[in-house]
């Protein structure tokens, strides 16, 4: 029974991925981005393909939208924390988060300082 309860709980802490804020730099417009918010809703998309104005009117995001662009542009939206990043720290994302395909969103949950936690599955946007 103790083994089920470990192998349980073992599984449930690998099945969400972490994103630490503090090896992943990404860029706002002027600035490195720092999270100061407990919960983030993270929508990785590529802007040559995808508007984000309309992925998040599909979403309906319950939490700050922190959008992580894989093209690159330096862009600034109301109420959207909009970042870039090198293509070694998307990369990286990916490979943690497991995405497969963009765009793609889910929430993250601050877990300890610069530390964020996958919150919920990923949601290919349609």
């Amino acid at each position: 029974m103790v083994a089920g309860f470990f192998f349980y709980y073992n599984y449930k802490f690998k099945e969400y991925k972490f994103l630490d804020f503090d090896k992943i730099i990404l860029y706002e417009k002027h600035t490195i981005f720092k999270p100061k918010k407990e919960v983030y809703t993270l929508i990785l998309f590529s802007s040559k393909m995808n508007d984000i104005q309309n992925l998040i009117k599909k979403l309906h995001p319950k939490h700050p939208v922190l959008a992580v662009d894989i093209y690159q542009s330096r862009k600034e939206y109301k109420n959207v924390i909009y970042t870039t990043a090198g293509i070694n720290t998307i990369i990286k994302i990916i490979q943690y988060l497991n995405i497969y395909e963009v765009p793609v969103a889910l929430n993250i949950k601050r877990y300890h300082k610069q530390l964020y936690k996958q919150n919920s599955p990923l949601e290919v946007i349609n």
